[in-house]
């Protein structure tokens, strides 16, 4: 935190290549969390040199209340947030890493496995950008709801609410598709 907060200074005294030192801790973090919602590269791409621009000029009004990290994450989704709602960008299927889910060498755990990973991929695509912002958050990036509140700038009973309205609606279409609803478990 100390680093960041020396290379924030020199930025807004002049030196423009202390910059090059936040890119390069955050860009990996900030592609792959993009990614994950555009299922594009490209656009992701575009996504994350775009947020590095919004944030240099923001730099400024960085405040040192909360983490760095946190802030830039913020700027980064408010921004992805605003183009998606601006171009109508469609987040693609959210594709879970089938080797992180498949731990048994059993066939019919790997299929059943599998098929809870594109139920669950197809389900979250299917919702509300917010709502599939927060549910990304939360059980594919891991994050409290604390961390979660302040990312997307909701209070914490809002993002409470969010989550529980997007399991909901997932439900619900499973339960009118006549399938079985894999429910997501709370890891923190």
């Amino acid at each position: 935190m100390e680093e960041e907060l020396q290379w924030i200074q020199e930025v807004l005294t002049g030196n423009k290549q202390a910059y090059t030192h936040i890119i390069n801790k955050y860009k990996n973090l900030l592609y792959a969390t993009i990614l994950r919602m555009t299922k594009n590269p490209q656009i992701a791409q575009d996504l994350v040199q775009e947020s590095f621009i919004k944030v240099y000029h923001q730099l400024g009004k960085y405040d040192n209340k909360g983490s760095f990290s946190s802030w830039i994450y913020r700027v980064t989704i408010n921004h992805c947030m605003d183009e998606f709602r601006k171009k109508s960008y469609q987040m693609k299927q959210v594709e879970i890493d089938e080797e992180r889910v498949v731990d048994s060498i059993h066939p019919e755990v790997i299929l059943l496995k599998k098929e809870k990973s594109r139920q669950l991929e197809r389900l979250i695509s299917t919702l509300p950008a917010d709502e599939r912002m927060i549910i990304l958050l939360r059980y594919v990036n891991e994050l409290s709801y604390e961390e979660i509140s302040e990312l997307v700038e909701v209070p914490l009973s809002g993002v409470r609410n969010k989550l529980h309205r997007a399991k909901k609606k997932m439900r619900e279409t499973v339960n009118r598709e006549g399938g079985y609803f894999y429910e997501l478990s709370e890891g923190r």
